[in-house]
């Protein structure tokens, strides 16, 4: 307290002779210092910020409760983290040959992005696929796609992403068979199925089931997951997706654990033991601008997380306590109009993902405001968080800002906040509730609108947009997805079904009926339908004829 004292009044004299002079001889910028997420900023912290603030209980050392300064005692000087370039496009054979390429200059892990029509589960002969086949991601319409898409690259020693969810059961099941018949076990499978539906329904939209069904699919292969592959992620929480809809570092972090807080609770409610499928419970989030928010935002969720697993669910083992999570940087941030500023923006990024401990990470690709990425981008995006890795000296220490008195402090304002929207969400009965009410859905369209408010005025600058703008064209090569992809996709499923035993997979597809209409865990089901050659759109069209469609509400 003699201290504190002291500090006080050191900082009254340095008020009233130093800084009360600079303020008559030039006045800071603006009046007020706002982060997006609406928490005001001091000029300055001190110990005084932190006053009733207890190291051990808040902070801790990393690897252990509460994990905020990092879930691994030695994080980056014993493992960098995984360097995951999210990527996919036309056909498998294109795809296959990116991922070759970005495995040769250093990638440390794959990540799939899948095709419009496969993540809404159709094929891509259906008449709502034209147009869209290849375009966002690759096409996988059977596991012959998915034996070409993996060709040549042992899944045995290779750590997967699959960023997938309405169809995240298919996709699975597809890539198991791979593996099988590349000779590898389940159990030695590496890798992540993102598998979040609920953020489908709040921001991103590739839904294809109404909720509750929707839900027990996710837990079934939660289910599948903890009994037959140990080391896979069942579940990627998804924030990313949110932020990019508009949502803001606190609602990030509230909406994101209360979506894992309800998978987590109905798991539980269908009788798996909480520490069976908790450790492998994965995180996804964004990283944006705002340096500091960012790398705040990540310590506060992972306190928040090891709180909530612990007291609220029981969690007797520390694995299950632990917010491991990926981070993408910021597509909403990148801008069209010169392109090559978004290489700043995205190592800036990257770095806060970096000192906020991410366990792996994507960089996006300066041109993706324009198109999908060339090569030469995605290799300079590569090495933009290699060089953070090996040259910048920031993974040599672990949490380097932990006991910053900002960043401690603002690490506890955002936890602040995001607990009350939890505890909105919580008093409503929980997110899927919330999520069929539209309130999460509201509050991110009324965060994105004030957003685009302050952008139009010029109150949140960017760069060459609103800010010494400039009138040139961009002149970048883009990446052109070739209008044949489209078609060579369909001949390759058409010769597929003349070929393969209609009969059998008939038969298949009758017992996922039937499994669905009783209510059973419909991963295995799925993996023999698949086994016999049922394309994508097949399985899910048993579902959509027992679970029905979803039609979401009216929210504005």
């Amino acid at each position: 307290m003699e201290d504190l004292r002291r500090i006080e009044e050191a900082l009254r004299a340095w008020e009233e002779e130093v800084l009360s002079r600079t303020l008559q001889r030039a006045p800071e910028r603006k009046e007020k210092f706002v982060l997006e997420s609406g928490i005001e900023l001091s000029r300055l912290y001190t110990p005084l910020d932190l006053r009733d603030w207890d190291y051990l209980q808040k902070a801790g050392f990393p690897g252990s409760y509460p994990f905020t300064r990092g879930v691994y005692a030695t994080m980056y000087r014993g493992r960098i983290w995984t360097f995951r370039q999210y990527a996919g496009y036309g056909t498998a054979v294109e795809t296959n040959r990116r991922y070759k390429y970005l495995l040769s200059q250093g990638q440390t892990g794959l990540s799939v992005a899948f095709d419009l029509p496969t993540q809404v589960g159709l094929d891509s002969d259906h008449p709502l696929a034209y147009g869209e086949v290849g375009k966002v991601g690759v096409a996988i319409d059977s596991v012959e796609d998915m034996r070409i898409l993996f060709q040549d690259i042992p899944l045995d020693r290779v750590s997967t992403s699959m960023t997938i969810n309405s169809t995240a059961a298919n996709l699975l099941a597809m890539y198991v068979l791979v593996a099988e018949e590349q000779g590898a076990s389940r159990a030695s499978l590496r890798g992540t199925v993102q598998n979040d539906i609920l953020k489908e329904y709040i921001a991103r939209g590739t839904y294809i089931f109404p909720p509750e069904p929707s839900m027990k699919l996710v837990v079934d292969i939660m289910e599948f997951c903890s009994k037959e592959m140990p080391k896979w992620n069942s579940i990627s929480v998804s924030g990313y997706h949110m932020r990019e809809a508009g949502a803001n570092a606190v609602q990030e972090v509230a909406f994101t654990l209360a979506d894992g807080m309800e998978y987590v609770r109905r798991a539980v409610e269908r009788g798996l033991d909480v520490d069976s499928f908790a450790p492998r419970i994965s995180f996804f989030f964004a990283s944006h601008n705002n340096f500091f928010e960012e790398i705040a935002k990540f310590r506060a969720a992972r306190r928040m997380w090891a709180r909530i697993m612990r007291e609220r669910f029981g969690a007797k083992k520390p694995r299950s306590w632990m917010l491991r999570f990926h981070t993408q940087t910021a597509g909403s941030t990148l801008q069209a109009l010169e392109p090559l500023n978004n290489v700043i923006r995205v190592t800036i990024q990257a770095l806060a993902a970096v000192l906020g401990g991410t366990q792996s990470l994507h960089t996006n690709s300066y041109d993706e405001a324009l198109s999908l990425p060339t090569e030469e981008s995605v290799k300079l995006a590569l090495r933009t968080q290699q060089i953070i890795a090996y040259e910048s000296g920031v993974a040599d220490v672990v949490d380097p800002l932990g006991g910053s008195y900002f960043v401690e402090w603002l690490t506890d304002r955002i936890e602040e906040e995001a607990w009350r929207y939890i505890d909105a969400i919580e008093s409503m009965g929980g997110m899927t509730r919330a999520v069929e009410m539209g309130y999460v859905q509201r509050e991110i369209a009324r965060s994105a609108y004030e957003y685009q408010k302050k952008v139009e005025s010029g109150e949140i600058p960017i760069l060459g947009v609103n800010m010494f703008r400039s009138e040139e064209e961009p002149k970048i090569e883009l990446l052109k997805v070739s209008p044949e992809v489209e078609e060579e996709q369909r001949r390759r499923l058409r010769e597929l079904k003349e070929r393969r035993d209609g009969s059998r997979v008939e038969a298949r597809l009758a017992e996922l009926r039937r499994a669905a209409e009783r209510g059973e865990n419909l991963v295995p089901y799925i993996l023999e339908a698949h086994r016999a050659l049922a394309t994508l759109g097949e399985v899910t069209d048993v579902l959509r004829e027992v679970y029905g469609e979803y039609e979401p509400p009216v929210i504005y």
